[in-house]
């Protein structure tokens, strides 16, 4: 079975074996999370059973399979999600019209290179074509980084942890260094981040897509350096966001192995 369609059966086997569980979360193994506090908005998809990072317009006006990513989606432990996994997964490798969705896809979608039917055009396929039986319960999240594209965030991470500083300046609560979990000054950024900055709020699943870091078949438009840096500087970044807690900072994030104390009144100092 070819990588990408072996989620499936690991994301059914778990909603069989763990029925009180109302939601499924599944995550690539080359995708990392990169925001320590966030909290997933479940109220937000009460009237869905399938929540995956995208941009409809890619999908149902442009025809792009790159109008979502699958690597990163919550699904809900229901029998409308055990028929949605059958469905998708007749496209699959153990399918006998494999080869015949291989084509179908790639007709369909024509910025699809390759020949093989994959989990996500096979999605993406769902959405477009079948969308009154399967669309009306599936949300395409936009609004906050569900899963985001490495190339597009590593280099942002400085300017935001700097934003965040910005603010700490301005609110006494965040400045706090403590090792225990306060909810006041969790609820404080959220307000503070759903209110007005958006723009800057850190990406909550930072995804290393075609960098493959377990099988080292990496896409050749970016060198393993690239790739390496970018995930060191990602682990670094969300690594911060816990030692603050405790009164340590990396001050390079492409430096894992050392940390450094921070002044008693960081970072109303800087």
């Amino acid at each position: 079975m070819f990588f990408f369609w072996a989620k499936l059966p690991a994301v059914r086997a778990a909603m069989v074996a763990h029925p009180e569980a109302e939601w499924i979360w599944w995550v690539d193994s080359d995708a990392a999370f990169t925001d320590m506090d966030f909290k997933l908005p479940l109220k937000k998809y009460k009237n869905h059973n399938f929540v995956v990072y995208g941009w409809p317009k890619l999908i149902y006006e442009n025809k792009s399979w790159t109008g979502i990513n699958a690597g990163v989606f919550l699904i809900r432990n229901c029998q409308w999600s055990m028929d949605l996994i059958e469905a998708w997964a007749k496209m699959g490798p153990q399918s006998p019209e494999y080869n015949k969705w291989g084509e179908i896809l790639r007709t369909t979608f024509k910025d699809k290179k390759f020949p093989q039917s994959d989990d996500q055009s096979g999605l993406s396929y769902l959405l477009l074509k079948e969308k009154d039986k399967w669309g009306e319960k599936i949300y395409i999240e936009s609004e906050y980084y569900f899963q985001g594209y490495w190339v597009d965030i590593i280099e942002t991470l400085d300017n935001i942890t700097n934003k965040y500083f910005e603010i700490e300046k301005k609110i006494p609560i965040l400045r706090r260094r403590h090792a225990e979990k306060v909810v006041s000054e969790i609820k404080v950024w959220e307000e503070y981040l759903i209110k007005d900055n958006y723009s800057i709020r850190r990406p909550f699943v930072t995804h290393f897509t075609g960098c493959e870091p377990c099988s080292g078949d990496y896409n050749p438009i970016y060198s393993w350096e690239t790739c390496y840096d970018a995930m060191q500087k990602a682990l670094n970044f969300a690594d911060n966001q816990v030692l603050r807690k405790y009164g340590f900072l990396h001050n390079n994030l492409l430096d894992s192995s050392t940390v450094f104390p921070l002044p008693f009144d960081f970072p109303s100092n800087i």
